[in-house]
């Protein structure tokens, strides 16, 4: 018995291309929900979170784990030179490549004055 080589690369080759145009379709049925999907904000979340959550979820990436920086400037003694409107002013307005309004407004108060107590 002469078994052909090829057999099991046609068969894998066709249940690829099978679905590959399986998940095309059910994309094409999905796509006005993910077009329009755009995720709102869990507003009851954030509105029990504390600055420590806040940041955890927003800010770890760019200021570090530890505070100590990275893409964004070290958070350790920053309010030894800015003040809490100026912290408060940054988080709301952004600066350089850090993104405006990452704090709900009803939270800015609170972050602020938390990142001005980093040590």
């Amino acid at each position: 018995m002469n078994r052909n080589p090829l057999i099991p690369f046609l068969l894998i080759a066709l249940l690829g291309i099978g679905l590959m145009f399986l998940l095309s379709f059910k994309g094409l049925g999905d796509h006005e929900e993910l077009a329009n999907g755009e995720e709102e904000p869990k507003t009851e979340d954030v509105a029990n979170a504390s600055p420590e959550e806040i940041y955890q979820q927003n800010c770890i990436t760019c200021h570090g784990e530890n505070y100590e920086g990275g893409a964004g400037p070290a958070l350790v003694g920053i309010g030894d030179n800015l003040s809490v409107d100026e912290i408060k002013k940054t988080l709301k307005e952004g600066k350089g490549i850090m993104p405006a309004n990452l704090v709900p407004d009803e939270k800015l108060d609170e972050m602020a004055e938390w990142v001005s107590q980093i040590k």
